[in-house]
């Protein structure tokens, strides 16, 4: 299936999303139901997902009101068409939780699996597979973590995939692998560095992923589901393919929101990562990681 990059809406301004617009997407995803119950044992509490249809709300109310939030943000950037230089780090490279970003990482485990064993993906793989990233589905997730191998299994295509410092999380708990911003550009970079772009040629000869892998992972990105299309798509002025996560923390009630994807902002293309925790609300994470991008695509395109 060819790739299309997902065009950027017109109701929505590449540097200011709508107020509407970004309530209506935040209602839709707070609607849509809870984190299965990986997530619910041990340390953390369910957040916003497209499975289950139960809310997150009774859950998060057990928290203490007294927690104070101490966000921070991590961001990276690549420009496509100028891969020599090398990501842009803005922050501290240290590792945060992935929550559902690790979902594109499992599912490149998976292809790179089905790759070396000779054959492509089952048709009960695929349906997990775009269950899982277009509408987050932990179910899906959880049966592909169980499938590649868990936190090995990732690991392992990791090392081939150029990713140093990302852990899988351990006791089937894939939403606490832990990741580091220059990680996920090493990664996003295996997925979508190729001859699209000017000057993006050696990446795409080095990566382990087949060019028919790296095009299904890119389509299933441009898919995501309404409401769950914020993040690193505030950077774009044109089109996007992204994967996020957002997870509230059973200890301090505090959120990690993370958003990672490829833009195109003015004529250039860029691969961008953006990490936190400790944010005070889902919504005001959002807000942080959506600001966070947009500065940090604007710095690389003041970079030239």
């Amino acid at each position: 299936m060819p790739y299309r990059p997902n065009p950027r809406p017109t109701t929505r301004s590449a540097r200011t999303p709508g107020r509407r617009g970004r309530r209506a997407g935040l209602c839709a995803v707070l609607l849509t139901g809870s984190v299965a119950t990986l997530f619910s044992v041990g340390s953390v509490v369910p957040a916003a997902a497209a499975v289950t249809g139960a809310s997150d709300r009774s859950a998060a109310g057990t928290e203490k009101a007294t927690v104070t939030s101490e966000a921070r943000v991590t961001t990276a950037v690549l420009d496509l068409d100028h891969p020599t230089r090398g990501p842009q780090v803005r922050g501290k490279d240290v590792p945060y939780d992935t929550a559902s970003i690790i979902k594109v990482d499992i599912l490149a485990a998976l292809l790179l699996q089905a790759q070396d064993a000779g054959r492509g993906l089952t048709q009960q793989e695929r349906t997990l597979a775009e269950t899982m990233i277009e509408h987050s589905d932990n179910d899906a997730a959880t049966a592909l973590w169980q499938r590649i191998g868990q936190a090995p299994g990732l690991e392992a295509v990791n090392k081939r995939l150029g990713l140093s410092s990302t852990v899988g999380g351990t006791g089937g708990k894939w939403g606490l692998t832990r990741t580091t911003v220059t990680d996920q550009i090493s990664l996003l970079r295996a997925v979508f560095a190729d001859g699209t772009t000017s000057s993006a040629t050696s990446s795409a000869s080095e990566s382990a992923l087949s060019a028919t892998s790296r095009n299904y992972i890119r389509t299933l990105m441009t898919r995501i589901a309404a409401g769950q299309s914020w993040g690193v798509s505030a950077a774009s002025d044109s089109g996007w393919a992204l994967k996020n996560g957002w997870l509230q923390r059973t200890t301090t009630g505090l959120w990690d929101i993370n958003s990672v994807g490829w833009i195109t902002s003015g004529t250039h293309h860029y691969l961008v990562a953006v990490l936190s925790d400790g944010n005070a609300s889902m919504a005001g994470g959002i807000a942080a990681v959506e600001r966070a991008a947009q500065v940090a695509v604007s710095s690389a395109q003041a970079a030239g």
